[in-house]
């Protein structure tokens, strides 16, 4: 067994904020796991233990508390599904039976009136889920939400396949698979449900802003993969994140491994903050609350994992960090050599030269983007 890796304080120069009926909310979700059964009865336990309600509270400080139970319940929802079939349950050893098993739920979210899994609890709390984002979201953002949780079942068969057969992908396949295996795109559409709006498609599809959402679900994964390793390798079993992915790449020992990607999610949150202005100089509202709540969510993850037992494991304690840091280990704005992403730092105009070295703003003469559809943009 490898042996355990401390983490440092990881930089996080954005705001710590939760919603200030967090107690509540947290209820409402361990209430919830137990009113549909999601999970045996011993990792319903854990999961009602590990406060995914607070993690809920942390993406919408100031969001509405109705959308932030169905993002809580969803959560721990996504939970069951990962921990109970694909990575504890016999099912995560199978990829064709699990694949045909997430591909009946998706079907029960796309139609959750379709009478089938009648009697499967995490059916029944997924037809809850769907049947609440119909009242609080629109129709696009529920598309939104169900083709997401396709890409993650698609994703976590991805992982099936490699638990199987005991390899470790490439670095660039794992960065670009992380980001859906991760779960964090089906947060999107709730970002916008939280604080009553809607992205119009010419800003949400813009690549820039379709780049700083997956840089958010690049840090947020990485950083779980970092705060998560002492967890998932101390079970002796198959385990797929960063750092065994970094060590497998580069030869390295795992000490050297957490280190390095430390460093690339450095490099990739301070991107994600220089994109993050440039954007908001030329947005509407519901961009820049888009935008703020992507913060919200990447500092709101970082937080409940330095706390949630589900990653201090206290009968067998984690060497986890309980502040963060300031400034990167890595603030070097060449781009990152991973083919998948490398395009992000393509999308920012040039840093003048004083200020190349440390990230600092844009000069006031380098245009924000455009969000205007390109035939009116002809006409404008």
């Amino acid at each position: 067994m490898e042996p355990d890796l401390a983490v440092p304080p990881i930089y996080s120069p954005l705001r710590s904020a939760i919603h200030p009926r967090h107690v509540a909310i947290d209820a409402h979700t361990a209430t919830w796991a137990e009113t549909f059964s999601i999970g045996s009865p011993e990792l319903r336990s854990q999961l009602v233990r590990s406060d995914i309600g607070t993690f809920a509270a942390r993406i919408f400080p100031e969001g509405r508390e109705e959308v932030i139970t169905i993002a809580g319940d969803f959560m721990l929802w996504i939970f069951g599904v990962d921990d109970g079939y694909c990575e504890e349950g016999e099912l995560g050893t199978r990829p064709g039976e699990l694949q045909s098993a997430l591909q009946r739920l998706i079907r029960v979210a796309q139609n959750p009136e379709a009478p089938m899994l009648v009697d499967d609890p995490l059916a029944l709390g997924l037809r809850d889920l769907r049947h609440r984002m119909d009242r609080h979201g629109t129709p696009v953002q529920v598309t939104r939400w169900v083709e997401a949780l396709s890409a993650y079942f698609q994703a976590v068969v991805w992982e099936s396949f490699h638990r199987v057969q005991g390899t470790v992908p490439s670095l660039n396949d794992y960065t670009m698979m992380r980001m859906n295996d991760g779960a964090t795109p089906i947060i999107l559409p709730m970002l916008e449900m939280g604080y009553g709006y809607e992205l119009q498609p010419n800003e949400r599809d813009h690549t820039s802003v379709r780049a700083i959402a997956e840089m958010a679900h690049f840090i947020i994964g990485w950083d779980n993969d970092i705060l998560s390793h002492h967890k998932e390798h101390r079970t002796g079993g198959y385990y797929l994140n960063a750092v065994r992915v970094l060590a497998e790449e580069y030869r390295i020992g795992h000490g050297q491994a957490l280190i390095t990607a430390i460093a690339y999610r450095d490099r990739v949150m301070s991107l994600f903050l220089r994109m993050a202005e440039w954007l908001k100089t030329g947005c509407s509202p519901q961009l820049r609350q888009y935008i703020e709540s992507l913060g919200d969510f990447i500092r709101g993850a970082q937080e409940w994992e330095i706390t949630s037992v589900r990653y201090t494991t206290p009968a067998d304690p984690a060497d986890l960090p309980s502040t963060f840091r300031d400034t990167p280990t890595d603030d070097n704005p060449a781009p990152l050599d991973i083919p998948a992403i490398s395009w992000w730092w393509d999308l920012l105009p040039d840093l003048q030269d004083a200020n190349a070295s440390h990230g600092a703003a844009y000069g006031p003469s380098v245009p924000a983007p455009s969000f205007l559809h390109p035939i009116a943009q002809r006409t404008a």
